[in-house]
């Protein structure tokens, strides 16, 4: 494995982890929140006694890539996968989501902030789950 030193950003991406966990906590402390997005958005078809937050918070991850857009130019999307291999991804990530009571976000972000086991568990099997998949992808099916 080799580091792309050029275009690696070490601070950047500090910075993007600190706002994130700030965001989080803040959400946490002034709504008694967490902030997991596959429960808010997924929420917004279940929910409706508080389907307005829902939605801005929503709206909110929407709008955040094009604010930014005007300071700086958004990084280019390569992808190397085809529309099948991306639905079939994204189908399996949703029933895992299902399964597991919440996303990296709710559990690897806020439930490990709060130090619940459920969520040490969870970020654990989905870090494990990865690992073996990018390993089994690029050296045990040749890929």
């Amino acid at each position: 494995m080799t580091i792309d030193w050029i275009h690696f950003t070490p601070w950047a991406a500090l910075a993007g982890g600190a706002l994130i966990g700030l965001a989080a906590a803040l959400l946490w402390w002034l709504t008694g929140r967490i902030a997991g997005i596959s429960g808010l958005v997924g929420g917004l078809l279940t929910a409706p006694s508080d389907w307005a937050f829902r939605l801005a918070f929503t709206l909110g991850l929407i709008a955040a890539p094009l604010l930014w857009r005007l300071f700086a130019p958004l990084p280019e999307i390569q992808l190397s996968a085809s529309f099948a291999w991306m639905l079939a991804a994204g189908l399996v990530v949703g029933v895992g989501v299902k399964l597991g009571s919440g996303c990296t976000s709710g559990h690897g972000v806020c439930g490990l902030a709060r130090l619940s086991p459920r969520s040490l568990a969870a970020t654990l099997s989905f870090m494990a789950a990865g690992f073996i998949t990018v390993w089994l992808l690029r050296h045990g099916l040749g890929g």
